[in-house]
């Protein structure tokens, strides 16, 4: 492992005051040994602990004015105390560690906060009026309640409004979250955000594109990452309580010596490097660590919140389960043998791109082999595909599709059952001349090792689980079920979701919640920690999460929590160790038994003992 010179040189130019606190530390202490002019030691020194100390004591003081307590506050009184005591040496390597520590969280932590850059990009920006005759381009946002729009295959549909003529299928995925394209038809109901994904559509505009679909979802997200809490670092809250004890010990300190200079060993030694230094280097080793496992997390505090959380919301569709139907089952309901029918659907579909159809025409091919062509191919959009096979005609699709041609209503019975075993499920229905032959059904499977994931999650401290989706409450109660979730709603729309993370937090307790969708991101910015699918999942719920699971697997959300989990614990042993040898040190040094310059070398070593410690996190 190396750093190029220009990498090297643009650290330095990011994060120069540490490096410059090095280099003095360094420059001084080597004309020390080298026995040079003692003086010129201890101006360089003077000139790390004024050019260091007095912009770190600045935004410290200010930040207290604004009431932002943190941990810092000791060392810049240490720093203070340095100047006034004419102490260079000993304020030099608070200035180091200080500088240090915030260097390290900044490159750590970091975190872009969502500007709504990419939600707002894929806004629909342009809609096709109707007017007179001719249709005009204009901007979504002109379009006013009760214009005519065209919206043609492939077209994002920019407002909501109402189907007045046309009939396609709508892939409302992006809103919904839900894989199936949804058939519209004059009189129904379309959202903007949504995409026309057959034929041309004529709607007519119900509301503006500011008040419509896709718009009330960007506010939601805005509007809960306004409402936020916003959450204290843990270096701060223990170095709430070490503030106390070290102005009380060096108060007594300074009654005991009669010295102010006791006061400044004292702050020197009690300076909580171990908290400046070794919490984020313990939490940059669990971030790491995350990453190697394809789980990238947008900084320290969503570790942390992770290491502490205590619910976790899933969404099914996409995230839970493989995001697409797939085959459940072929029943034949007819003389046909199961194989048989396999081989004729599979070559009905073969020329169609609707997802059921890929799917029926991929599962043939698996378990028939090379499927020929169809002839007479004949696809309508909503209803199905009809093909000549063997002579046949053949018709996959709606059960009223296939009864145009197999008015086969004796078996109607039979079919009813069949539904009503598997309302979870959805049907396509086959014919073969003008006989009704079977039915396909397809299911949304859930991931493999869900349900193991969800028991390791009870065992890792997690005492609520949660299922929110859009889809029915037949599909909510098996995929819950079958994960051992212990709750679940369903039906929801994205508000919905939101509201119900709002309440779990005002509850009290500390949300996780995954999804993957559009429809998703308002309930992700609003949770502790919203963790996003990114590796099929839309780049807005990628852009609002505080979590990213890159790859296909929700099982990284387990990984992701026990890796905050231990992270946190190592965290707090750095801290604790740290905080005691302080403490332990103070009362020596309150004594008289410590000077600063000492007190500084001991602190150093506190230092090594606490970051070799936070450092087992990356392992």
């Amino acid at each position: 492992m190396y750093m190029s010179a220009g990498k090297l040189s643009g650290t330095v130019r990011k994060y120069p005051l540490p490096f410059f606190a090095i280099a003095g530390i360094i420059t001084g202490s080597v004309l020390i040994l080298l026995d040079f002019h003692p003086f010129l030691s201890r101006y360089i020194w003077l000139s790390v602990l004024l050019v260091g100390g007095v912009p770190l004591s600045y935004k410290t003081i200010r930040n207290l004015l604004r009431g932002k307590f943190s941990v810092d506050v000791v060392a810049m009184m240490a720093i203070i105390a340095a100047l006034v005591m004419d102490q260079a040496f000993a304020g030099s390597i608070i200035v180091l560690m200080q500088s240090g520590g915030e260097s390290l969280e900044n490159y750590a932590f970091s975190r872009a906060t969502s500007d709504m850059r990419k939600l707002l990009e894929r806004t629909p920006k342009v809609a096709h009026r109707k007017l007179n005759g001719t249709v005009l381009d204009i901007e979504a946002e002109q379009v006013a309640i009760n214009d005519v729009l065209i919206v043609r295959q492939g077209d994002m549909i920019p407002v909501d409004g109402t189907v007045t003529s046309g009939y396609s299928e709508v892939d409302e995925s992006s809103i919904t979250g839900e894989p199936m394209p949804v058939v519209k038809e004059r009189g129904d109901t379309v959202m903007s955000g949504t995409i026309n994904v057959s034929r041309t559509l004529e709607i007519r505009a119900d509301r503006t594109s500011g008040e419509s679909e896709y718009s009330r979802i960007v506010e939601l997200v805005k509007q809960a990452q306004q409402d936020r809490a916003p959450v204290q670092r843990i270096a701060d809250r223990y170095g709430a309580l070490l503030i106390p004890v070290t102005l009380s010990v060096a108060f007594i300190g300074w009654l005991i010596t009669g010295e102010t200079l006791t006061i400044l060993s004292v702050l020197v030694v009690a300076t909580p490097c171990p908290l400046i230094l070794a919490t984020p280097i313990g939490m940059m080793g669990g971030l790491n660590k995350a990453a190697e496992k394809g789980i990238i997390i947008k900084g320290g505090t969503p570790l942390e919140e992770l290491g502490r959380c205590d619910t976790v919301i899933f969404d099914k569709t996409g995230t839970l389960t493989h995001g697409k139907p797939v085959i459940n089952r072929i029943m034949p309901i007819d003389k046909y043998h199961e194989v048989d029918l396999i081989r004729i659907i599979g070559i009905a579909e073969s020329f169609s791109s609707h997802p059921l159809a890929v799917e029926i025409t991929d599962y043939a091919r698996e378990r028939v082999g090379d499927l020929p062509l169809p002839e007479n191919f004949l696809e309508s959009p909503g209803m199905g595909t009809q093909a000549e096979v063997d002579g046949e005609i053949v018709r996959v699709g709606t059960l009223t599709y296939c009864m145009e041609l197999a008015p086969d209503y004796g078996k109607l019975s039979v079919i009813e059952d069949i539904m009503a075993e598997n309302r979870e499920m959805v049907a396509s229905f086959i014919s073969v001349g003008r006989s009704l032959a079977g039915m396909i059904l397809f299911s949304d499977l859930l991931r493999g090792g869900v349900k193991n994931m969800i028991l390791d999650l009870k065992k890792a401290g997690i005492t609520k689980t949660v299922l929110l989706t859009g889809d029915n409450e037949q599909n909510a109660f098996r995929i819950s079920r079958e994960a051992g979730i212990s709750d679940y709603k369903a039906d929801l729309k994205p508000e919905d979701k939101t509201n119900y993370v709002r309440r779990s937090l005002e509850d009290g307790l500390s949300v996780v919640m995954v999804g993957d969708g559009i429809n998703d991101a308002p309930a992700l910015a609003s949770a502790t920690v919203g963790i996003a699918m990114g590796a099929k999942g839309s780049e807005i719920s990628s852009e609002t999460a505080d979590v990213i699971i890159s790859v296909d697997d929700v099982l990284k959300v387990g990984d992701a929590i026990k890796i905050g989990r231990r992270t946190l614990d190592i965290v707090k042993q750095s801290i604790f160790a740290g905080m005691g040898l302080s403490i332990f040190f103070m009362i020596i040094a309150s004594v008289g038994y410590i000077e600063p310059a000492v007190g500084a070398v001991i602190q150093e070593i506190v230092d090594a003992i606490s970051i070799l410690n936070a450092v087992r996190s990356r392992f």
